[in-house]
């Protein structure tokens, strides 16, 4: 049986490494999920003895094709959850990520399907995060940090890779929404900072914040 504790370590190790090409660690799975690594290596040991994923022990787990095809299964849940509670309910979008944490394993599959139709198939959540087509490919995404971007770029926000309820709310507050276009206007390399104008707005963030934030070109 499936359970939800089973369905968030598939969803953990899938976003821990979204194209299968790594093995993950137990301490970087257990962080991820915030248990205890004893209680990983409990659940990796069930896993592996039931087909989800590969265990070598010393250097980490990969999930087999079936572990994979579930991890995206819930993925795309949790993902429109996300944006019909955010669209079709009018949620702040800082709020939802624990909601769907609990409705992706409780909500049909039927559900899911007229969730996506009423949502016209949407390819992106509320935060930007692809969200798996019912075949479970991902949409192509062009993202890049807007720690790593270049001063005097016309860039549009693309992804929040936070999903904290006090930094989205921050990045809200100064207009660093999906699709917000934004310029960065200096790189400070004594203070590890940079300074972005919105369209109503410029603010100084540094750069472990402005890691968090992926942009694309405008």
């Amino acid at each position: 049986m499936i359970t939800s504790t089973v369905e968030n370590y598939l969803k953990a190790l899938f976003l821990l490494d979204q194209h299968g090409e790594k093995e993950v660690s137990t301490g970087e799975l257990a962080k991820s999920l915030r248990v205890t690594p004893g209680s990983a290596t409990s659940m990796i040991k069930t896993l592996a003895e039931v087909g989800l994923i590969e265990h070598r022990p010393h250097y980490g787990v990969k999930l087999t094709e079936r572990g994979r095809t579930l991890a995206i299964h819930v993925v795309r849940r949790h993902r429109i959850v996300e944006l019909f509670l955010v669209e079709i309910l009018g949620m702040d979008w800082s709020k939802v990520h624990d909601e769907a944490e609990q409705l992706e394993h409780v909500v049909s599959d039927e559900v899911i399907e007229r969730m996506d139709v009423l949502l016209k198939h949407p390819t992106f959540d509320p935060h930007g995060d692809p969200i798996p087509r019912a075949d479970g490919t991902l949409p192509n995404q062009t993202h890049f940090s807007l720690s790593e971007s270049k001063v005097g770029q016309p860039l549009s926000v693309s992804r929040m890779n936070d999903q904290d309820t006090g930094f989205l709310q921050f990045a809200e507050k100064h207009g660093l929404i999906i699709g917000a276009k934004i310029t960065v206007l200096e790189h400070n390399t004594l203070s590890d900072s940079l300074t972005v104008k919105t369209n109503n707005n410029t603010i100084v963030l540094g750069l472990s914040a402005a890691a968090n934030i992926e942009v694309s070109d405008a």
